[in-house]
This record gives C-alpha cells, structure tokens and sequence, in this order.
C-alpha cells in the first residue's frame, strides 16, 4: 500500500503567493505529510504503507508513481465536477483512468 499527495507545481512557483517557492513547497509537503499520517493512523498496526508527495501535475505523478511503485490499483477521490466546470478544470481523476499502468477505483465525494 502507498499513498500519494501531488503539490501542485503551479501553486508553488505562483508570483502573487507572497511566499517563496522552498518555502511554500516545505510547508505544502508538511501539510501533505500530516495528512497522510492520518490516513496511516486507519491501517491495522500491522500493514506498512509507502508515502510520495512529489511535486508536480497531479495526473501525471500520481500514474508516474504507480509505474515506479508498481501499483495493482490505484484509489482516486473524485469531486463529480460536470459539465463546464469538469472542461474549465480537467479531470485529475480522468486523465489518471486513462494513463495508469493498473486499474483504477474512482470514489466519488459527496454531494
């Protein structure tokens, strides 16, 4: 089992954040890591679980890690965007079904 955080590259090399990008990338991959750690805290004691919290495009380093991993499946959250909002901002999820090395599981959030 892995888990995976994507910061986005965009949002750390951002001009109008005010904050410099190692410094902004640092406290992404803080937040990134505590967050993974709650989801750890889920597992039985007993199950290991790799973590990567690569900075980059979403979909491209969430198929790129399960590549290198190798992965058997790959568990995505979806928000259900449709329509204009889901062609205005792409499909992490889409883009990740149709260029993974494994099957993948999409969950959708909650309306």
């Amino acid at each position: 089992m892995a888990f995976i955080h994507v910061i986005d590259a965009e949002l750390v090399n951002a001009a109008d954040t005010g904050i410099q990008p190692d410094v902004f990338a640092a406290s992404a991959k803080e937040d990134a890591r505590k967050l993974i750690d709650d989801f750890r805290k889920r597992l039985p004691q007993q199950m290991a679980a790799l973590d990567f919290v690569p900075i980059g495009a979403a979909h491209s380093e969430i198929v790129n890690a399960a590549k290198d991993w190798p992965a058997d499946l790959i568990v995505i959250g979806s928000h259900g965007r449709g329509g204009i909002k889901r062609a205005l901002l792409g499909s992490v999820a889409e883009s990740v079904m149709r260029n993974a090395p494994c099957p993948v599981l999409v969950v959708r959030a909650n309306p």
